[in-house]
């Protein structure tokens, strides 16, 4: 059976990705099963999506953890733990990744116990066209890796999920599918695992604690501020900034509109944006009225704060 997970963030098309590869897979001849996980549901957060396929009927169900592929849409992922980006790899497991970086570079990073082979952006920055069809491009780039599946599956597929947006987006969803295809078609392909028994399966990674008097191990979520120790800000890949020259200190605005209450505002009436927990909605930048609040990709406040050149 194949086992192939997808990671990427909010609005970057995981779910359609998983679609597209196994209806891709199902066209080749395979049952298949896929199935997204969202975290937070928003723009921009961790999301999941799993394909499984294989030649008899799938009874495992739910998220996988021991991949033979895994596909990796957005590199900044990486570092969040939460993602557990490599959970369950082993040896044979293939890691497919949309980055600028090299192969190389991921290798030594990650200690990675499989091969990783990466796929180049055509374009970088936030104004990069192609950023919009990742999805599609790592679908492809997933399809080109398995030996089963060939481009009549892959268009046939695109054209399944897609045809309902028209013609030209179609069109332009299939020249990018193609570019990614062809670039790793004879690449490493990727083997099927064997099918796991009940005793095979991995234990829950739950945390078992002993029984405690109520007020000690009564459930915490219920106590103020204990959200201040979640660092959504990981999840950002946009952040506002406040130009102070523009700013009329209407704070009532920015930090009223802040879904997560991430705008603090001083005694002057001043607003100050804490970077730990803004997820970088926007939804600051769309309310303010004299346009003092615009975005920096995150990319790009990184190369400021190196000095590296942008």
């Amino acid at each position: 059976m194949y086992r192939i997970r997808f990671h990427g963030r909010g609005g970057q098309g995981m779910k359609t990705a998983s679609r597209i590869l196994g209806a891709a897979l199902f066209y080749a001849g395979f049952e298949t099963q896929d199935a997204p996980r969202y975290g937070a549901e928003r723009r921009g957060a961790p999301i999941f999506a799993y394909v499984r396929a294989d030649h008899r009927p799938i009874n495992e169900r739910g998220i996988i953890t021991n991949p033979d592929l895994i596909i990796v849409a957005d590199d900044t992922l990486i570092p969040i733990p939460s993602v557990a980006l490599l959970h369950g790899a082993v040896q044979r497991t293939v890691m497919l990744i949309y980055t600028t970086q090299t192969a190389a570079t991921w290798q030594q990073r990650l200690n990675f116990p499989g091969r990783i082979i990466t796929l180049a952006p055509e374009g970088q920055g936030a104004g990069n066209p192609e950023i919009r069809y990742v999805g599609v491009i790592c679908a492809a780039g997933a399809a080109s890796l398995i030996s089963e599946l060939n481009w009549d599956h892959l268009e046939q597929a695109l054209t399944t999920e897609l045809s309902g947006f028209g013609m030209t987006i179609l069109n332009r969803n299939l020249d990018y599918a193609r570019r990614a295809y062809q670039e790793l078609s004879g690449d490493l392909k990727v083997s099927p695992g064997g099918p796991v028994t009940l005793t095979d399966a991995p234990s829950p990674a739950w945390i078992s604690l002993p029984f405690a008097p109520a007020r000690v191990s009564a459930p915490a979520i219920h106590a103020a501020a204990t959200s201040v120790e979640v660092r959504t800000g990981l999840w950002r890949t946009r952040r506002p900034v406040i130009d102070r020259s523009l700013c009329h200190r209407c704070w009532w605005i920015c930090s009223t509109y802040c879904p997560d209450g991430a705008i603090r505002v001083a005694d002057d009436n001043t607003p100050h944006i804490d970077y730990d927990h803004c997820k970088g909605c926007m939804v600051c930048l769309n309310q303010c009225p004299h346009h003092a609040i615009s975005a920096l990709p995150e990319q790009e406040f990184r190369k400021q704060q190196t000095g590296a050149p942008s």
